[in-house]
């Protein structure tokens, strides 16, 4: 290609050669930093996990009674679903942690990419299934039902953490790239949950009840500092 001269202003009169404009990076050119994208993909996030997070408590059913069931029946009817109040409650409390980290990737992201989306939805579809280990484990809490429930929120915790990472290595979607503490920081800490959750499984095979009882370490994400 013949390269354009042009006389060069500046004083000698030298013909210098007109500088090409840019080519794009090709790495670069598949990002997009439109804010309604954005915010379509968080109000889609949001609404999964406020589906999935309400389902939970359609879980919780009486067992079959008498129309004229006494109060005493009754009350034990009621007090027979503990095992599936705690469930709920273990559920609600994770999906709501897992939600706010979501919420901290997102708050830090400016620009995306189908890969981020496809992670997403990725880590939505395992949100939304979470429901169904919930009444798993509400009505069978042995080892078999401990370790499916953990398997489903330890993975779904693993694409959560693996969205952070995705987003924030080398700045990739992000304002500006984390100092390497803070990275390092944030991101044991969004394998914090998935780590509590898989090493449980093992411990369910000698005791579900203490497996269930170690889920109480991912609260630890509560006070991390950013």
């Amino acid at each position: 290609m013949q390269v354009k001269e042009k006389a060069d202003l500046r004083g000698n009169g030298r013909l210098i050669p007109h500088s090409p404009a840019p080519v794009p990076d090709e790495k670069q050119s598949h990002l997009y930093d439109d804010e309604r994208g954005l915010e379509r993909i968080i109000f889609f996030s949001d609404a999964v996990f406020a589906i999935a997070i309400t389902l939970l408590a359609l879980e919780i059913r009486l067992p079959p009674l008498a129309e004229a069931v006494s109060n005493a029946d009754l009350l034990a009817a009621i007090g027979s679903l503990g095992g599936r109040y705690l469930s709920y409650a273990i559920s609600f409390l994770t999906i709501g942690l897992m939600w706010m980290a979501h919420h901290r990737t997102f708050r830090s992201i400016r620009r995306y990419n189908e890969r981020l989306m496809l992670l997403n939805i990725f880590c939505l579809l395992l949100i939304a299934f979470v429901p169904i280990p919930t009444a798993v484990i509400g009505e069978h809490g042995n080892a078999v039902g401990t370790i499916f429930y953990a398997a489903v929120m330890g993975a779904a915790g693993l694409l959560l953490a693996l969205l952070w990472w995705y987003a924030n290595a080398q700045g990739r979607l992000v304002t500006r790239p984390l100092p390497l503490r803070a990275y390092h920081r944030l991101w044991l800490r969004n394998l914090w949950t998935p780590a509590v959750f898989f090493l449980s499984m093992p411990m369910a095979l000698i005791s579900p009840d203490a497996a269930k009882y170690c889920w109480l370490l991912i609260m630890a994400t509560v006070f991390w500092r950013e």
